[in-house]
């Protein structure tokens, strides 16, 4: 039960006049008494709350910057008109700062045994599960001064998937993959490549392609063209231990890293290749394997909406034999991590020949693009600091580099914009050479 803000201003105004002719007691109950029965009479006409019928529809996934609607259908049982404000409660991260109060308050009007729908539009600001918290209804009277008011538990849940941004390259690197795969004029041969089909010679092929078998067979010199292999397993492992908390520009590691991540993902399942995920730091935080070509990426995408990372030191060693329990047989390994010296050198180069002897490792890694411009920065003796912080710092990170490359570990290092497109690059090389 509440008054209003009506019932309010009539009670000043009637003190008033009982302040200039009749102040006391008597004047205030000759105000205040027919006040109080027309609130009455308001509060038992007002339709009950409790007994409304609440029920959800609408969107359950969104990609994160779209929006989404849930539709909230009020039914009234009773026989009296229902003329109420509704709240529909949701996490703060479900809009845009500011915008809250605007998309979750409605103001409904449903007539005796009918139903109205609300459809409270959703823009959330951060990845993962949003569920929603309860919704008030406030029923008032056909005077506006008292209302009934009560809450309702109304579940319902929208996950909130990454954006994919990196989409925008995948025809690109599909048109590099025909090229690769044949179906265009250019073809490739490396070793550890797959046999195709048999031409016809023509002047400029490489003479080490004739097959003399089929030559002898035919009236004309055969050659064999090749094609990148197929069918090969790719493991995509997603650091989620504390260096992916930090903010590169205007994201987390996390987040650009699973970016880059679905783009290579995208790209290989349409190369024929079988692509797994593990998100790990010291435990499998997630793990998606099996899937086939077409429901890969939507797998990925729903595994990746949930992962938060966690504030403690990622286990290197854990992480090596959870990818070797995950991947028996030969395998692209692509972990996404930091390329910080103490984590690398410390955690990850111990055991990293355990993973090198069976498997081609890729890492890949987000660099920050605020290192580059402070390396830059000249005229003053702040600047001159920052641009020699800068510079050791870009040391270290490429003495780290070094460091993986002589054990055999193809790097990748890029900045959030540029690591997916780098990442989907890296992956065409090695395919083109043979080495998956």
């Amino acid at each position: 039960m509440a008054f209003t803000g009506r019932a309010a201003l009539l009670a000043a105004l009637g003190s008033l006049p009982v302040g200039i002719w009749e102040p006391g007691w008597t004047g205030v109950l000759a105000v205040n008494a027919p006040l109080a029965v027309a609130c009455a009479c308001d509060f038992a006409l007002a339709a009950p709350v409790r007994r409304l019928g609440l029920t959800r529809s609408g969107d359950a996934s969104v990609r994160l910057g779209d929006a989404a609607d849930v539709t909230l259908t009020v039914t009234n049982p009773s026989r009296r008109p229902l003329r109420a404000r509704v709240r529909d409660a949701w996490p703060p991260s479900s809009w845009q700062p500011g915008t809250e109060s605007a998309a979750s308050r409605h103001t409904v009007r449903v007539p005796p045994g009918e139903r109205r729908r609300l459809t409270t539009r959703l823009r959330p600001t951060r990845r993962g599960d949003r569920r929603a918290d309860r919704v008030t209804v406030r029923s008032y009277g056909p005077l506006g001064l008292f209302a009934r008011q009560g809450t309702h538990e109304v579940p319902w849940t929208v996950r909130v998937l990454p954006p994919f941004t990196s989409r925008k390259h995948l025809p690109s690197k599909l048109a590099r993959l025909r090229e690769l795969d044949g179906r265009t004029s250019v073809l490739t041969r490396g070793e550890g490549t797959e046999f195709d089909s048999l031409r016809e010679y023509v002047p400029g092929d490489d003479t080490r392609s004739i097959d003399w078998r089929a030559t002898a067979r035919q009236s004309a010199v055969a050659v064999r063209t090749w094609r990148p292999e197929r069918d090969r397993h790719i493991l995509l492992v997603l650091d989620t231990g504390r260096t992916s908390a930090g903010r590169v520009g205007d994201v987390p590691r996390l987040d650009a890293s699973m970016d880059a991540a679905l783009l290579l993902a995208a790209l290989a399942s349409r190369a024929g290749d079988r692509v797994a995920l593990m998100a790990y730091d010291r435990r499998v935080r997630a793990l998606v394997q099996g899937r086939s070509a077409g429901d890969v990426l939507p797998s990925l995408v729903n595994a990746m909406a949930t992962l938060e990372p966690e504030l403690v030191e990622t286990d290197a060693r854990g992480l090596t034999a959870a990818a070797l329990r995950t991947t028996p047989r030969r395998s692209l390994i692509v972990l996404l991590t930091a390329l910080d010296a103490a984590p690398i050198e410390e955690g990850l180069l111990p055991v990293l020949t355990g993973l090198t002897q069976r498997h081609t490792v890729l890492v890949a890694s987000v660099a920050d693009p605020h290192i580059a411009g402070m390396a830059t920065a000249r005229g003053s003796a702040d600047a001159v600091y920052e641009a020699a912080a800068a510079a050791q710092a870009q040391t270290e990170r490429d003495r780290t580099a070094d460091q993986l490359r002589r054990h055999g570990v193809t790097v990748v290092d890029a900045t959030p914009d540029e690591l997916a497109p780098a990442l989907a690059d890296a992956y065409l090389a090695l395919k083109a050479a043979g080495r998956l």
